[in-house]
């Protein structure tokens, strides 16, 4: 009886491992912001604060401070699931 359970266990745990997407969506982190520029032309570079998730435009007060970020492009921030700050919009 004991081996039933965890030959169903085992299954279910295959079944549930083998039907999971494992999409990762590439994001490219530059230490320069020419680098990330030339990488998306088409694009806006962002500050990429890793720290608290964040990314911070040009204009805005945060933009390429700190120790825990890096310059990228914008739509592949948004893609990883990154949010744009609000400091500085009010």
């Amino acid at each position: 009886m004991f081996r039933l359970q965890i030959l169903a266990f085992a299954v279910v745990i295959l079944q549930f491992c083998l039907t999971q997407d494992a999409a990762a969506l590439p994001l490219t982190p530059f230490r320069y912001e020419a680098q990330a520029q030339r990488h998306c032309p088409d694009d806006t570079v962002v500050w990429l604060n890793f720290r608290n998730g964040r990314y911070y435009l040009k204009w805005q007060k945060r933009y390429a401070m700190g120790l825990d970020g890096n310059f990228v492009c914008r739509n592949e921030a948004r893609d990883s699931g990154y949010r744009q700050s609000l400091l500085g919009r009010r």
